[in-house]
């Protein structure tokens, strides 16, 4: 599977910034199974550096071509993500560049439109690392860096 260098756990550290909130720091956790089909099982949480649980979401992660990704998101806090964007091989890995747009529930923070960049490095020498890069367009906002963080795989 075009995917399958990401199944796995891994954590490591994150930071967030938007207009609207002060900056933050974070954990997070990510967790990526086979489903048994094509496509990845996805569950992500973080929590601050209190222990405080911050932001969930889970979701599928699929490659129905060699140059293509869809990953869909749901979100406890009103929103669905359809993202769908491009797979680039690198030296050592490979990048995920998505462009996702947003379905909001009636009582969920207006979020427009999100990017998400997804960056996977594999040497033989070193842990792997993941790292990611969140934009979105909300609450009147347009497009802005909202998160990153660095992961590494734990299992």
């Amino acid at each position: 599977m075009l995917l399958s260098a990401l199944i796995g756990t891994w954590r490591g550290e994150g930071a967030g910034e938007y207009p609207t909130i002060s900056p933050f720091s974070y954990t997070e956790e990510l967790t990526i199974e086979e489903s048994g089909k094509p496509f990845l099982n996805y569950r992500q949480r973080t929590w601050s550096p209190a222990g405080t649980a911050m932001h969930t979401e889970v979701g599928f992660l699929r490659g129905p071509q060699e140059d293509a990704i869809e990953f869909i998101i749901a979100q406890p806090t009103g929103q669905t993500e359809l993202l769908e964007g491009s797979f680039t091989r690198t030296g050592s890995g490979f990048r995920l560049e998505l462009d996702g747009k947003i379905m909001n529930s009636a009582t969920a923070k207006q979020v427009d439109a999100t990017k998400r960049t997804i960056e996977l490095v594999t040497r033989a020498s070193h842990p792997d690392q993941l790292t990611y890069s969140f934009a979105m367009a909300a609450v009147g906002v347009e497009m802005t860096h909202h998160l990153s963080a660095t992961l590494h795989r734990v299992d």
